[in-house]
Formats: C-alpha cells, structure tokens, sequence
C-alpha cells in the first residue's frame, strides 16, 4: 500500500474531522475531557497489548498524549492530576522497553539518568520543612527522566518513513481538538485585549505559554504534511485551512515563545526535506513554499486587524503605548542569572532538586520560576547537571554524524532547545520530541524487524 493512498488519504479527513468533534463536544460538556484522557490511554493500551509492539506502537501512543497533554491539563479538571501526561509518556515507553528493549549503544542516557541521582538526594536536606519533598522533586524531574527513558527506547531505533509521518499524525490530532475547543470556548477578541502580555482569556483560560507550544506542535506537524503529502488538492487545502487556523490562535495567545519555536523548526525542515528531493519534487516544493508564504502572510495580517495592531507590537516588543520594552525576555534573564549564580557558587552539588525558587526567595527576594531548563539543571545540580546538559547536547550530534536519513532530526532536537528555554520541561513535549532525533529512519514500507529485549 503507498503511505499515502486514497484509503489513507480518507482515513487522514476522517481523524482530522473526529478530532475537531472532540474539541466540540468537550467545550459543551466539560466532563467529556476526563473521558477523553482515560479513552485515549485504554486505547493505546489494548492496542500495543494486541500488537505486541512490533511496529514500535508505542511511538504513536506517546505521541499522542504528549500533543495532548495541555489540553488534558485544560479540561481534565482537579481528577486528571498535574503531570499525567508526562506519567502517561514514560508508562508508554516503559511498556515498549519491555517488549523491544534497547540499544546497547543507548548507554549514554544510562548515565544521563544517573546522573540526576545525586542532586535528588541532596534536595532531601536543603528543601524547606513545609516543603512537599517528594512532590517538588517530582515535579522538577519529570520531565528530564521522561527525557531519559525515551531516548532508552529512541535511540537507533529503526522506524520506516512511513511510521515516522504515522507518529506524526499522532502529534497533530490533539492539537486539531484543542483548536476546535479554543475556538468555541473563546471570547470575540476584541472584548478581552487590554495589553501587549500574554492573554489567558484567548488561550482557553490556561496558561498562554503552554497553549501556543501546543498549538506550535500541530502547526509543525501541518507544514511536514503539506510538503510530505502535497499531491492531493484536497487533502493540501485541508492542510493549509488547518495551519492558517492553528496558526492565528497560536498568534492571539499573545505568547511568542511557541510560535517562534513553531516558526523555526518548520523553516529547519523545509530546508533539510527540500535538500533531500529531487530537481523535479523541488519545482513543485518551491510552489508549495509560495503558497505557504502567502497563507501565513493572510493569518498575520487577519490577526492583527482582530487585534487592533497590539499583535504587531506585541512581537516588535513594545506595549500597548507603543514603547520598546527595555527586556525583551519579560524578565526572565534576572532569573537565569541568578540561577547561574547560584551554581557559581554551588559547582559540586548544586542547591537541590527544587530548591531554585525557595534559595532565590530567601537570597533576593523574588519569588518566581525562569522556565530555563538549562540554568536551573546547572543551580539544581551542579558539576552532575553540567555532565547531563553535556550528555543532551552532544550525544544526538554525534549519532548524527553516522546516521544521517532522519530528515526531521534537526526540527526535533531544535524544539527542544528552544521549548525549554522559553518553557522549561513543564510539559512532556521537549522530552519526547528529543528522543525522537535519536529515531533511526529507513526507506523500506514495512519495519518488520523487532529488537530483542536486552537481558539484565
């Protein structure tokens, strides 16, 4: 069967159109939204458990509820706890470590692991007594250790094509809910802007920044179909109303961080694809580019007339007055600063798993999170962080040299840099769509070889 035949094809209009009903139907009886949760993990589960896991089935689950998991924060209420998501990500994975195992050449993010031991142990003594131990470690290391465990499963793991754009899909269709829900759940705009700062209202009544990273997910995931699934008109028309939509209430949520994010690996796999095909698919590339072009040009301009121009000042930094604002990081490198501070001065240990906030309360009087990533592996951790950061940033790069066919390696490892220096690791997405850079591509159809479970 071609990967992108007319049953496909069908089948493609289908889940976009059941999503868009989900989003629907949550708005109007919000408890559908823990249903939604439990259904998509009974789901994936029976799935996996029917299949064996041959075709790596546990890519596509934890796909799926990594795109899913803002919008199941946003309408799970009080019963779905905080992190289920992330859990949800490495209960997935674990269950494909059962039944696929690992790389022996995955030994790195063994030690990747191992090394967040130290700075857990450490926080034992250094978090405050009211301080909820266990949940402020859980909380600040859920996101590296569900990093961790994917990457175990990830790393070399041969994938075709074909699965590949299938875990695609599974990053896309809960953005395609989580739009829908927006777009009845919102406010007429123009009632609810007073400012150039983020904007709860336009963002579900959640957290802006993690809304617009969610839909910066599913605008990603639409521009690889554009390109990847171009031949059909249709099917590329529903793609572009797709992104234009995504794309204008990613803008609205006035938060820039996962628009740019989106922005950029987008340009990064439109380069890297187009590098990859040939001088015939280019010509017709470079028209999929102008049209592109075009399309995100209308959003734009849509947005900023709903608007009344505070989206144009809002990305050229300014406030509703029309002033620059002197810190374009809307203080956020205080912050950072800080945090690197306290790592000067704590190099061996760090200050302890969760403890930033607590130590930056007590030194300056400000209590506040940077949602850097990187700073606050180094102040949490210490010398142990700076070996993990080490291990994150060069491990993939130098897989990359020898292994070269994961056209979107660049795109997810990007994303990840980006995400958790503007959002930190609060969501699962950083975390799984690094591991996915680590994905071992190949060209036939059908991946019918399953890796053995290595022996303890």
């Amino acid at each position: 069967m071609s990967m992108f035949s007319t049953n496909y094809n069908k089948i493609y209009i289908q889940l976009i159109a059941l999503h868009a009903a989900i989003g629907f139907a949550i708005y109007l009886f919000r408890f559908l939204g823990i249903i939604y949760f439990l259904g998509s993990i009974a789901f994936f589960v029976i799935w996996i458990f029917q299949t064996g896991n041959k075709q790596n089935q546990v890519l596509i689950a934890a796909s799926y509820m990594t795109a899913g998991e803002v919008f199941f924060r946003m309408t799970g209420g009080s019963i779905i706890p905080w992190e289920a998501g992330k859990y949800s990500v490495i209960c997935f994975i674990l269950i494909g470590l059962f039944f696929s195992g690992t790389s022996r050449k995955s030994a790195v993010y063994w030690l990747y692991l191992l090394l967040l031991i130290p700075g857990v142990i450490y926080a034992a003594s250094t978090l405050n007594f009211d301080t909820n131990v266990r949940n402020a470690i859980m909380f600040n290391l859920s996101g590296p250790f569900c990093l961790g465990i994917a990457a175990l499963y990830c790393y070399d793991r041969r994938v075709s094509r074909e699965q590949l754009h299938k875990i695609v899909w599974a990053l896309l269709m809960p953005v395609i809910s989580l739009g829908s829900y927006l777009y009845f759940y919102t406010p007429d705009t123009r009632e609810v802007l007073n400012g150039t700062g983020s904007n709860f209202a336009l963002s579900g009544g959640y957290g802006p920044n993690q809304v617009a990273t969610a839909l910066g997910i599913g605008m990603f995931a639409l521009a690889i179909q554009l390109f990847v699934n171009g031949r059909n008109k249709l099917i590329f028309f529903i793609n572009l109303a797709c992104l234009m939509f995504l794309t204008y209430r990613g803008i609205i949520t006035f938060s820039r961080g996962g628009i740019f994010t989106a922005a950029i690996i987008s340009v990064v796999f439109i380069f890297f694809y187009f590098q990859g095909v040939s001088k015939k698919k280019k010509n017709a590339l470079s028209f999929y580019m102008l049209i592109l072009g075009v399309a995100i040009a209308t959003t734009w301009f849509i947005s900023s007339v709903r608007t009344m121009g505070l989206i144009d000042l809002r990305y050229a930094n300014k406030d509703a007055a029309g002033r620059i604002k002197e810190d374009i990081s809307t203080g956020r490198e205080e912050l950072i600063t800080s945090e690197l501070t306290f790592f000067v001065n704590n190099p061996i240990m760090g200050i302890g798993v969760g403890k930033t906030r607590e130590y930056r309360e007590e030194k300056l009087d400000i209590l506040a999170a940077s949602h850097n990533e990187l700073s606050r592996l180094l102040s949490e951790h210490g010398i142990f962080g700076l070996f993990a950061l080490i291990i994150l940033i060069i491990a993939p790069l130098f897989y990359r040299m020898g292994n070269r066919r994961n056209y979107l390696f660049y795109s997810f490892f990007g994303f990840w840099f980006l995400t958790i220096n503007h959002s930190s690791m609060r969501i699962a997405a950083p975390a799984f769509l690094y591991a996915l850079a680590l994905l071992n591509v190949i060209n036939e159809k059908k991946n019918t070889l399953h890796r053995k479970q290595i022996s303890e």
